[in-house]
């Protein structure tokens, strides 16, 4: 059995100057997230993504955002991009300032996963590491991402990367290759996934969360739900939230973010900022939808999901309770198998610059890495808005990302 262990970095977040931490640090703690107060946390989060550089540098913008947010129930947001180069204290400051805590993804356009042909390199080494130089400084900071929809059958380890499509033959592979092993250090400190599964007037047993919730009981690191809600049919009625929550999987799971924020062409949209207008005129306008301004809730799916979160509000366990009692051990590491799961979980981590080698992976069913660059340290230490349908015929490509928090190259 392992002891529980508190993630390493957000152990070094802890240690922020306690001037600014008027917001409880979030750790990960066993299968858990926990408060600096001792509470167990759940996620209640939204996908904030309004421009594709970076959202968290308008001060005000972020300060009207989060008071709207406050009102809808949210405890979390995820962002895919931002620029570490840029001041965020402001935008950082005003979402604390209402208890909003940031997930944040380390890649950029250039330097994201490409499901095709996986790599782990020394530029996006220095970019990721740049990301998480820049927000490990706020106490609000409750995670990184390293992957977005990155899963494939041709899947690499390429030490950082994680990933996902609809394959459901490999989603338990997949979740315990992740968390096992006898090293804190090569494992994730976190796991979630993007479920459009829940569509309409659907419910725990018909839409499959059952099989999730049994794959993840037992589970050793923190696991939630980072996109979810279905658009069609309409209205969005969010009904999963009661069961992620809820009795069904509180227990095991720990929250969920909901895609996404801002009203555009994909129609995920919670707020909008006004009309349309002509982008030719407007050219912060993306194809027509105005990126700033005063929140206007989308009726009735802003409606739908408040009313939802405010009947839930899990309370779940004490650390001091949790610390006591529990005791876990990481799942078995998966092993290849032709045709299916081409990894083994106990290959060691590839050194930057190590490639896929696609040639070997096809004649051996197994996954080969070539090429080899020195190891780096990391110091002390997101595309745009998605756009286009996330779900097929009404039903929905489920888990279509899995991303690894927390990081292993540390």
């Amino acid at each position: 059995m392992l002891g529980l262990a508190v993630s390493p970095l957000l152990a070094v977040l802890a240690a922020v100057d306690l001037a600014i931490a008027a917001t409880p640090v979030i750790s990960a703690v066993g299968s858990k997230f926990f408060t600096s107060d001792g509470d167990q946390f759940y996620i209640k989060g939204i996908a904030y993504q309004l421009i594709p550089t970076d959202p968290l540098v308008d001060t005000d913008q972020c300060t009207r955002d989060a008071k709207q947010m406050q009102d809808l129930g949210a405890n979390a947001i995820r962002v895919y991009h931002v620029d570490p180069t840029a001041d965020h204290k402001g935008c950082m400051d005003a979402f604390a300032d209402v208890g909003i805590y940031l997930f944040v993804d380390l890649d950029d356009f250039p330097t994201q996963i490409q499901p095709t042909t996986p790599s782990w390199n020394q530029s996006q080494f220095t970019a990721f590491s740049a990301v998480l130089d820049e927000f490990q400084k706020y106490p609000n900071t409750a995670g990184v991402f390293v992957g977005n929809e990155v899963l494939t059958t041709e899947f690499f380890h390429a030490g950082l990367i994680v990933c996902s499509a609809d394959v459901p033959g490999l989603r338990p592979m997949l979740q315990n290759y992740l968390a096992c092993g006898g090293n804190d250090a090569e494992r994730a400190e976190f796991y979630s996934l993007n479920v459009y599964e829940w569509c309409g007037e659907s419910s725990y047993e018909g839409s499959g969360y059952s099989e999730l919730e049994q794959n993840a009981t037992g589970y050793n690191i923190p696991i939630f739900v980072s996109e979810t809600g279905c658009r069609e049919p309409r209205p969005r009625l969010f009904g999963d939230q009661a069961s992620i929550l809820g009795e069904d999987m509180a227990d095991t799971w720990s929250g969920t973010m909901v895609y996404e924020w801002i009203q555009e062409t994909n129609d995920y949209g919670l707020i909008s900022y006004g009309p349309m207008v002509d982008p030719k005129v407007s050219t912060e306008a993306l194809d027509g939808y105005p990126r700033s301004g005063t929140p206007t809730t989308v009726s009735p799916d802003y409606g739908n999901l408040k009313s939802q979160w405010a009947t839930l509000s899990p309370s779940g366990v004490k650390l001091s309770a949790y610390s006591a009692s529990a005791s876990i051990s990481p799942p078995a590491c998966p092993t290849s198998t032709e045709g299916g799961w081409i990894v083994n979980g106990n290959a060691p981590l590839p050194s930057l610059g190590q490639s896929l080698d696609s040639a070997a992976t096809a004649s051996s069913g197994t996954s080969t890495p070539t090429g080899s660059a020195p190891q780096a340290s990391a110091s002390a230490t997101g595309g745009g808005t998605t756009a286009g349908n996330k779900e097929i015929t009404g039903m929905v490509v489920g888990l279509l990302g899995v991303m690894l928090g927390f990081v292993t190259y540390l």
